[in-house]
């Protein structure tokens, strides 16, 4: 999942696909250009990212704060395409409404046992 900051200051949750690429801090997603998530990303870049393993006795939870660019490079929309995704983008890597989302992980926040801390990345 995925979360912004509205124009009113409130978040904003949205379930992703799996990153396409993940680079030391720097986790890379794919969306639409004309998304309402990219226009808020656009206007302030905090962000947080949230991956969890459900275990059958267990759970661990992970968030991820951090700010996330907007990507629009042909050269990197190269890289993260997938075979497929014409599905969700009809004209192709060149479609104007796909580009990429760059989230740049700065602290951590792991939950686990009942237990939850802080890391700083």
């Amino acid at each position: 999942m995925i979360s912004s900051v509205d124009e009113n200051g409130f978040p904003n949750t949205k379930a992703m696909l799996a990153p396409r690429k993940i680079d030391g801090n720097d986790f890379y997603f794919t969306t639409n250009t004309s998304s309402m998530r990219v226009s808020q990303y656009n206007a302030n870049e905090k962000a947080c990212i949230y991956f969890y393993k459900r275990g059958r006795f267990s759970y661990t939870g992970v968030m991820l704060v951090g700010k996330m660019q907007v990507l629009t490079d042909q050269s990197i929309k190269d890289e993260i395409w997938r075979m497929g995704d014409t599905m969700f983008y009809k004209k192709g890597k060149t479609d104007p409404d796909y580009c990429v989302l760059r989230f740049t992980a700065q602290k951590c926040r792991v939950y686990k046992d009942l237990k939850t801390t802080w890391l700083d990345i």
